[in-house]
């Protein structure tokens, strides 16, 4: 099933975050816990993991973007 991975929101007060660097290429598959991306915040970079096994089909942002949270950041294929 096609789904979308949004930038997550780490605090309360997070409104936004910079797009850090891909840690999967486009078509790479994952698996649940492992790093996908990295997001900074307050200069402090976060990596964000799968919530579940898929394939990255599609890169959305790009490594310096600010994204707003909740805004779509890849198109994946959940497994």
């Amino acid at each position: 099933m096609q789904k979308q991975i949004t930038m997550p929101q780490l605090r309360d007060e997070m409104k936004s975050g910079v797009f850090c660097a891909w840690l999967k290429e486009e078509g790479q598959p994952y698996k649940k816990g492992e790093p996908i991306f990295e997001i900074e915040t307050d200069k402090v970079v976060n990596q964000i993991t799968a919530s579940e096994d898929g394939v990255l089909l599609r890169k959305l942002v790009e490594e310096g973007d600010e994204v707003t949270v909740n805004a779509p950041v890849a198109d994946v294929e959940a497994r």
